[in-house]
């Protein structure tokens, strides 16, 4: 029996299946739709501290306990959804975490009412189109940029938490803003094709 060759990945994901799956089918990928990329935001400010694979595991518990993450209803959650989360074993139980996705909810609906989609707000941060980086190794791959930064500092005006220059760049990164994809990953070219341009 010949073994079955592994396509090679992105060092990150490492040998865990849930890991591999989110790599080679979301992470990297151009998102456009406003309330996919206020969930992926806020997912990304909830790894703050913990590690990506965590918050993975749990993002249908998030889905469910943050009402889709559809900002109109979140921005309605009082002290009481607030405690109720708390007992929420399928999500982070931490009062400033649970308490930022309603905060971003609040943000997301201001930056909305100045006109505009959020998903447009959103991308301006790339001037519209995606950053294709061409490293060979992990290791080249930075934790923040100045978009990120620029990112960070206007969300934070804007009401958002958990959104510093280096989830910003993790977001940027697994939203397609960026295809940070090593060169030799078997799926840097589907995202080099996908990218916006």
């Amino acid at each position: 029996m010949t073994k079955t060759t592994q396509p090679v990945r992105c060092q990150w994901c490492g040998d865990d299946e849930d890991y591999q799956h989110y790599h080679d089918q979301t992470w990297g990928r151009p998102v456009y739709d406003s309330v996919e990329l206020f969930a992926k935001l806020c997912l990304d400010g909830q790894q703050a501290g913990l590690s990506w694979i965590t918050i993975l595991r749990k993002q249908q518990n998030y889905y469910q306990a943050f009402a889709q993450f559809q900002p109109q209803k979140i921005a309605l959650f009082d002290q009481q959804d607030c405690e109720r989360l708390m007992q929420n074993k399928g999500i982070v139980r931490n009062k400033l975490k649970i308490n930022s996705i309603i905060k971003n909810a609040k943000g997301y609906l201001a930056i909305e009412a100045q006109g505009g989609t959020f998903s447009d707000y959103i991308w301006s941060f790339v001037g519209g189109k995606t950053i294709v980086n061409q490293h060979a190794s992990s290791k080249d791959i930075p934790t923040e940029s100045l978009e990120s930064q620029a990112m960070s500092k206007a969300l934070k005006k804007a009401g958002f938490s958990f959104v510093g220059p280096t989830i910003c760049y993790a977001f940027m990164q697994a939203v397609g803003m960026i295809n940070d994809h090593v060169v030799g990953c078997h799926v840097y070219q589907d995202c080099v094709e996908l990218a916006r341009v």
